[in-house]
């Protein structure tokens, strides 16, 4: 009575030995199977279009590089040094904005297309053109060290394209680091000139002020008749000649009032009275003429030369190859299993009939 049910159990398990001989029989659909998805493993390896990688590396600029954007800034000219810092960080904005990935997916990645793919969903062009070129930092180590990569069929055109990203972003770089410095020597022009119309200002009011004073004294030296001024002898004719100015300005004499107030009336320009007059016009015309030669200024570095990849990175053919013999095994057997088990369920059905 004990035996039977334990009978029927082992009779619902699959005996391993059992199970590999009724593989073994599978052993030609197993091989056919392995052969097949190994072909065509092969033939994807083989008939794959490869796909080349270029890199280029950035890095920032020398302090030579950024030289002529210091021209007139630093010292007492309120306007402060740019450093290689500074012109990178504008750099690497460049590099990583958004603006600049439009940019060349209009005007570089739509173009090189064939006509028919053109007329497609733009977003999904521009999905694939973010997985075409890349960029990012080079190492943890190196956080000021950029690189940018293509991945195209044409290893010529990815080293190119590699290569004209990075000069676009310079471009940018260029145009608005000398955007800025231009408007900071035409605020500095401005700044000076307004400086320049105060003291001109100052000056004319200064010289009305003297005109009153000395209209005073004249009064005062008129009422007491005094035509000249005193000769005092000794030491006191010093004294009182350096010390005719404020309350004994009248002892010039009245004569010597007359004509200074005349010759000051006549002035046509204050502009010799006013102080560092021609040094701010000087600086003036520097900073209005200031021009900055974008050909000799640059924003980054290119680390190394770029050159054609001559090693495809995909597809990698033994790889494919490895893994189609791999799903290939693994299909066989599962064909194999699956018709061992028809049949076993078959032949199990006929002996309960």
């Amino acid at each position: 009575m004990r035996n039977e049910p334990e009978r029927r159990n082992g009779d619902d398990e699959i005996d391993l030995f059992e199970l590999v001989e009724g593989l073994w029989k599978q052993k030609v659909l197993i091989i056919l199977t392995t052969v097949i998805v190994t072909a065509a493993a092969v033939a994807y390896a083989l008939l794959a279009t490869p796909i080349y990688e270029a890199k280029v590396f950035v890095q920032p600029p020398s302090q030579n590089d950024v030289a002529q954007l210091n021209y007139g800034r630093g010292g007492d000219s309120g306007l402060s040094m740019l450093g290689v810092k500074d012109v990178y960080e504008i750099y690497l904005r460049h590099l990583q904005s958004e603006s600049l990935r439009r940019e060349f997916f209009r005007n570089v990645y739509l173009p090189s297309l064939p006509e028919d793919e053109r007329d497609g969903s733009q977003d999904v062009m521009y999905a694939r053109f973010q997985e075409v070129l890349s960029l990012g930092v080079a190492a943890k180590d190196t956080p000021n060290r950029f690189f940018v990569k293509a991945n195209l069929p044409d290893p010529q055109q990815a080293a190119e394209w590699v290569v004209r990203y990075v000069e676009m972003a310079g471009q940018r770089g260029v145009k608005e680091v000398t955007k800025d410095v231009k408007a900071d020597a035409t605020i500095k022009a401005n700044n000076i000139e307004q400086q320049i119309h105060a003291a001109r200002e100052s000056a004319r009011k200064q010289r009305e002020d003297q005109i009153a004073q000395l209209s005073e004294a004249l009064v005062v030296a008129r009422s007491i008749g005094l035509e000249k001024p005193p000769i005092i002898s000794n030491n006191l004719s010093r004294e009182v000649s350096a010390g005719m100015d404020g309350s004994l300005t009248y002892m010039r004499g009245s004569k010597a009032l007359e004509a200074e107030i005349d010759n000051l009336r006549k002035r046509t320009s204050d502009d010799p009275f006013v102080h560092n007059l021609r040094q701010r016009q000087e600086a003036i015309a520097f900073y209005r003429t200031l021009q900055i030669v974008p050909g000799v200024v640059q924003v980054y570095r290119q680390d190394g030369a770029i050159e054609s990849p001559d090693k495809p990175i995909k597809p990698k053919k033994l790889l494919i190859v490895v893994l189609g013999v791999a799903a290939g095994l693994a299909l066989g057997l599962l064909l194999a299993f699956l018709r061992h088990l028809k049949s076993e369920i078959t032949a199990r059905r006929s002996m309960g009939a």
